[in-house]
Parts: structure tokens; sequence; C-alpha cells
């Protein structure tokens, strides 16, 4: 399916490995010249390279942590407009909730929330100008079934979800859609890290821990496994194509099922 991308300069926050990577390689895949950020040049250098120059689309680099304002400022000086803004950088850490400090609950909330509300902000402009554009925050399973485990980073993606509905209602009657999409568990590098560091502790390999984990933390999931980053990759690429255009408002599962509800 041609997702008409052609031409169009996308911005993938958090784009040098996991979803992020993933989302920028789908773009690039399909046309769309597509800004890839990470904190390193040498991250950064490395994705751009791996996603390389497929069909008509392009990977261009822009290193830096996109959770200061003063880095986002630098960004949006060298990339003035886009046509579609991917919000993914974010972080999570597995903590008690009595052990959570509150520089924790404003550093999460600094990365995970503030750094796409304001890219959001400084790039709407453009997009009401030409009367078209795409903002996807991506959020998480955990926006709905908050994990016991990490309650400050639950509260983040039930933020992104308020202010995407917000967003879409701001800009209702225009081309411009505003979206989140909530992944379930994902194979990234960072639940790669830490599924394996519980195997560690108790002996366990990565697909024994993996079993582990669905059956204790994550019972409600529908196909037992995580979810691979091409995979919510997939749906990403749609919802910020032109096809997309009756698509807005919306929080869009690819989450395996965990969330148990049909609607």
């Amino acid at each position: 399916m041609d997702l008409q991308l052609t031409g169009k300069r996308a911005l993938v926050t958090g784009s040098t490995a996991g979803i992020g990577f993933a989302i920028a390689s789908a773009l690039a895949r399909e046309g769309a010249t597509v800004i890839v950020n990470g904190r390193t040049e040498a991250a950064v250098d490395k994705a751009v390279e791996a996603i390389g120059t497929p069909g008509e689309g392009r990977a261009v680099p822009f290193a830096g942590d996109l959770s200061s304002a003063a880095v986002a400022d630098l960004l949006i000086s060298r990339f003035p407009t886009v046509d579609i803004l991917i919000n993914n950088l974010g972080i999570f850490e597995p903590k008690p909730f009595e052990a959570i400090p509150d520089e924790d609950w404003r550093r999460l909330f600094e990365v995970n929330v503030l750094s796409g509300a304001r890219l959001s902000r400084a790039y709407l402009p453009g997009m009401r100008e030409q009367n078209w554009g795409r903002i996807v925050f991506i959020s998480s399973e955990s926006a709905v079934q908050i994990p016991a485990e990490m309650i400050h980073y639950g509260m983040t993606k039930t933020a992104q979800l308020a202010i995407s509905r917000g967003l879409a209602e701001a800009v209702a009657g225009t081309g411009i859609t505003v979206n989140s999409v909530l992944p379930g568990p994902t194979r990234s590098r960072g639940v790669e890290d830490f599924v394996a560091a519980l195997g560690q502790t108790d002996g366990k390999s990565f697909e024994e821990a993996e079993r582990e984990f669905f059956i204790k933390a994550r019972p409600t999931s529908l196909i037992k496994r995580f979810a691979t980053p091409a995979e919510v990759a997939s749906l990403v690429a749609y919802v910020a194509s032109p096809l997309s255009s009756a698509i807005t408002g919306a929080a869009l599962r690819v989450d395996g099922g965990t969330i148990k509800s049909a609607f």
C-alpha cells in the first residue's frame, strides 16, 4: 500500500532504537524525510546510516535531549516546520510507589509529557498554515491499566492521552489530525534489558522470563508475547499518512489485547 508520504517531513523523537527507530524506518521507506533524534551524535549517526535512503525517503540527524527546552529551541530553529510529529521520546523505571521521590515524578513528566506538548505547540502553527499535519503521541497500555510497579510512568502516559484528545478538539475542522497510539509490552531495547535483568537475577533465560512476565505482570495479554517495534510502527505509519484523514482524537491500541475492554 502506498501511504502517500513522499515529500513529507517527519520528526520522530527518541528514534535511535526500539519503537522510535522502527517508526522512523517505516516513514522513510514510505518516502518521507525523517528527522532522527537521540541524545548522542554517535547513536543518531548510527541510526541514520541504518535507515539509509530507501526509495525517495531519507533520514537526517538531530542529536540532543529534547526534554530540554533549550535543545528543543535549537531543533526548531534548524527545522522550522514539519508535516508529521511523532512524540515518541519517553523513559520508564519500575519503582515501588513509596520509593518515588518528587524529583522522579517531575523527571518523567518533563521527558514523557512536556517534551511532546512543547514540540506540538511549536509545530502546530505551520500545520495550521498549510491546513495539514499529523501529530501522534506514543502512549502505552499503561495509560489505561496503570502498572502498580511504576505508577509515575502510567501517570505520564495518561497525561499524553489528555493532551492528544484536547489538541484534536482544538484543531477540529482542519486537515490536522492528532492521535495517541497505545503499544502494549513491546520488545524494545529498554524492555529487553529489564527482562534480561530479571532473568539473570532468577537464573532464567529471556524466553523463560518473558513467559513469566505475561503470567504474572500482564496476564490479560492475548498474544502472550512482546510485540515487535515493527508491529507498532506499521500502525503509526498509517496514522501519520494522508490515508488516515478520518482518524483523529483517538487512542489507538496495538497492545496485543492487554487492555481487557472491547471499547
